[in-house]
């Protein structure tokens, strides 16, 4: 054969590899004809997950409008009422009996009525107190009842009642009045006091024994993350009184040393029997405790594509993923809160909730040594804050508004509060590569669905997730970000934490988080459910599982 014939069928050797290797590059990859569309929504549903929503800003002012006109009481806008004015605390949903909404999900029966739930400061009675109200039905309220004794057993006392914001604007201007001016030489000379550059923070519970309200206050530089600048000023307010004008302090704490009230401290500093310790003054953004960046990122972060649009969807407060479904809320006290969870139709959980974020500190200094937070009594759902695109949450996820009704008697919105969103992983579900007997390398995506918020109450910032999984699995996670409580480092001070500054000291806490976990699986299984931390800070619920007959389905709190 000539060289001219074998030049040819070279040629026509390499054309046909090229194109064979065009078709299989461009296999499947045809342009369609429509846009992708996210999966159907079950039809089944026809909305009735929505037994589980949150109230709307309608339903809010309706029951706001019925309690006013229904109660017989004189009530006043909790955001400006004194303790001594009756006041609507906070509205929100009254989720229907468990019993109610299956006959209703499963059985074909009668919606369950929408009621609200209202929380009431009576401050204006002869004997004080705390009411709860059942409100309905909702949209337009006929009826309310009281379940405070059905609840909690008895009437709830008013000392009892969890702070309003009012309530500590009013502490602050007690203290700016009243207190600080006691001692000026000691605020002028030693704190720099000019009536603004000082921020406080309150310590809780509010006492040690039934009937107590008082609370120390811890002093701080009022710059950018405060938490972490401490002065060395506490103060212990007695607030219990409704009348305002009848608040005391009932002692003072400075550098390591107790002092009756602001009037002693001044006393002893005049006379120099004293120890100072002036704190360096912190610029407007705080320094170390600022949150800009120290240095410009050397290139704009990776983002999460989808190809095809989301593979989830969104109803209402009904999410479908693949095998999954779910409804979802808000509890303006408790949190993110799923009801319903199914997996491939089948209910395997009714309800899995955030309940409440516990933590305890330790401290030489009276505010850190007494605080024992329990975040719900502030309201985990009432300070869920914006999502920042990019930063809290994927770019391209779903975000939901959250509108609640607390310590004021109009609703508010916190935009983009919640986000859901698909998920890889970066490293595979499972895998195997085979290069015994046989070859071969079998893979799956690990890409999840999650759904998040993040409340900001005081000093953390709490990100909540649920999380589910190709595999059937469910992951309850929160991580705890923002910024350390803090003490003023004095004495021994390093056997309660670490030095964070020169005056700082990060105080030893711990974290106890609580969720409810309704299993609904086959009508047999118990579990108990515990939150550990991990290495990298994170709590995960771990399940203990014991199989036990059931005749009914069981309730695991």
């Amino acid at each position: 054969m000539n060289v001219k014939a074998v030049l040819v069928l070279l040629v026509l050797a390499l054309a046909t590899i090229f194109a064979l290797v065009c078709v299989l590059l461009t296999r499947g990859r045809a342009p369609s004809t429509c846009q992708h569309q996210p999966p159907e929504q079950d039809g089944a549903d026809d909305g009735q997950s929505l037994v589980f929503a949150d109230l709307t800003p309608e339903e809010l002012a309706q029951v706001v409008r019925y309690l006013q006109g229904n109660l017989g009481v004189p009530l006043v806008d909790a955001s400006r009422a004194k303790p001594s004015d009756n006041c609507i605390a906070s509205v929100d949903l009254q989720v229907p009996a468990k019993a109610e909404v299956l006959r209703f999900l499963d059985g074909g029966g009668a919606r369950p009525p929408r009621e609200a739930l209202a929380v009431l400061y009576f401050g204006n009675q002869p004997e004080p107190n705390v009411t709860e109200y059942v409100v309905g039905p909702l949209p337009t309220p006929a009826y309310h009842r009281d379940v405070t004794v059905q609840k909690y057993g008895g009437k709830v006392p008013y000392h009892r009642r969890p702070t309003l914001a009012v309530e500590y604007k009013q502490i602050a201007g007690f203290l700016k009045t009243q207190v600080f001016s006691a001692a000026p030489s000691f605020m002028h000379q030693v704190m720099e006091y000019d009536g603004a550059n000082l921020a406080a923070l309150s310590a809780a519970p509010r006492g040690f024994q039934s009937g107590d309200r008082k609370s120390w206050f811890v002093l701080f530089q009022n710059v950018s993350g405060f938490f972490v600048h401490p002065v060395g000023l506490e103060v212990l307010v007695d607030h219990s009184s409704l009348d305002i004008s009848r608040w005391a302090v009932s002692k003072v704490f400075y550098n390591g040393q107790y002092y009756r009230d602001m009037i002693q401290l001044e006393s002893a500093y005049v006379q120099g029997r004293i120890s100072v310790e002036k704190v360096k003054k912190a610029p407007r953004d705080g320094d170390f405790s600022s949150m800009k960046p120290r240095a410009p990122s050397a290139a704009l972060f990776p983002l999460q594509y989808e190809p095809q649009g989301p593979r989830y969807s969104v109803r209402d407060n009904r999410v479908l993923f693949q095998a999954w479904s779910f409804a979802f809320g808000m509890s303006v006290h408790r949190g993110l809160r799923l009801f319903d969870i199914r997996h491939k139709g089948e209910r395997v959980a009714y309800e899995i909730s955030v309940q409440e974020a516990l933590s305890v500190y330790g401290s030489n200094c009276p505010g850190g040594m007494s605080t024992r937070y329990m975040d719900g009594s502030f309201g985990i759902g009432h300070y869920t804050s914006p999502l920042v695109r990019g930063v809290d949450c994927p770019y391209l996820a779903t975000y939901r508004d959250v509108h609640y009704l607390a310590h004021s008697q109009v609703s508010r919105v916190s935009k983009s509060a919640l986000c859901i969103f698909e998920q890889n992983l970066g490293s595979p579900l499972r895998r195997h590569y085979s290069n015994l007997q046989s070859l071969f390398y079998g893979g799956l995506v690990n890409s999840v669905l999650v759904i998040r918020s993040i409340a900001t109450i005081g000093n953390y910032d709490y990100v909540w997730d649920f999380i589910f999984y190709q595999n059937g699995a469910i992951e309850g996670k929160v991580q705890a970000t923002g910024y350390a409580s803090s003490s003023f480092l004095h004495g021994d001070g390093l056997r309660y934490g670490n030095r964070v500054w020169e005056h700082t000291l990060g105080t030893v806490h711990t974290h106890s988080i609580n969720y409810k976990v309704d299993l609904d699986v086959g009508g047999f299984l118990d579990a108990d459910l515990r939150l550990v931390w991990d290495s990298q800070g994170k709590g995960v619920i771990i399940p203990w599982l014991e199989v036990r007959m059931k005749t009914e389905v069981p309730k695991v709190t």
